[in-house]
């Protein structure tokens, strides 16, 4: 007599679940979360006010009024071993095709050493006159203001659509663009020396693509390059003194 074949239950084995893989994969964003508030509490202000007193903070200086809507601003100073004639006689000498901007050189001036000394034909500044900042011209400061031993305030117009500064007063300006300006302030310091301050304030367009940019890349690259000039202009008016 046939016998009848027996179906074969087939069974599967539920997949185990992690009872906290909902909360591991939140680790990573909270930590992020709460790296860029802590950033944004503590870090920041800091980078953006390094080594200035909260007199210099708030007070209102010259090339202020250059950039009144300003989106982004810093100010951060240093006292210097040398009085405030010997400091500007550096100021005056920046430039691609002068002496440099004395911070990363390998960043700023294409590898090529900044100025160790004062440089005679050099010393020459004018209002409206023009420091190229990149190779070609390409690139430049404008002179905004000049006080000299007092004041020296560089303006910058860039066209973020092809890389290149432009003149302001020539035409429109461009609808993506960075305006802003570099002050350098000098004051006499107990002891002969030198207060600087430098003041940036800084105007972006369109402000949803130049914003993040310059809070994630602008201020950060600004405090680096502008503290090691700090360093280096006290290195050589110390050397020279």
């Amino acid at each position: 007599m046939p016998t009848r074949r027996t179906r074969r239950r087939r069974t599967y084995a539920r997949p185990r679940t992690r009872p906290f893989a909902g909360v591991s994969r939140a680790v990573p964003v909270v930590l992020a979360c709460g790296a860029l508030a802590a950033y944004a509490r503590w870090i920041r202000p800091r980078l953006l006010t390094w080594g200035a007193t909260h007199e210099e903070i708030t007070r209102v200086y010259p090339g202020d009024e250059l950039v009144p809507d300003a989106d982004a601003t810093s100010t951060m100073a240093t006292t210097l071993p040398a009085p405030p004639e010997t400091v500007w006689a550096w100021l005056v000498q920046m430039g691609y095709d002068r002496g440099g901007r004395y911070s990363w050189d390998w960043l700023d001036h294409y590898g090529r050493p900044s100025a160790d000394h004062i440089v005679p034909r050099w010393q020459t500044l004018e209002e409206g006159q023009s420091i190229d900042t990149a190779r070609g011209g390409r690139s430049w400061f404008s002179v905004a203001l000049i006080a000299p031993h007092r004041t020296l305030v560089l303006r910058s117009d860039l066209d973020l659509t092809r890389g290149h500064s432009f003149d302001p007063r020539t035409g429109p300006a461009p609808r993506a663009r960075l305006d802003g300006i570099w002050g350098f302030h000098l004051a006499p310091a107990p002891g002969g020396g030198t207060r600087l301050v430098v003041r940036t304030r800084g105007l972006g367009r369109p402000r949803p693509l130049t914003r993040p940019l310059d809070l994630l890349i602008g201020e950060p690259a600004h405090f680096v390059m502008q503290a090691r000039q700090f360093q280096n202009l006290r290195t050589r008016v110390a050397a020279a003194a």
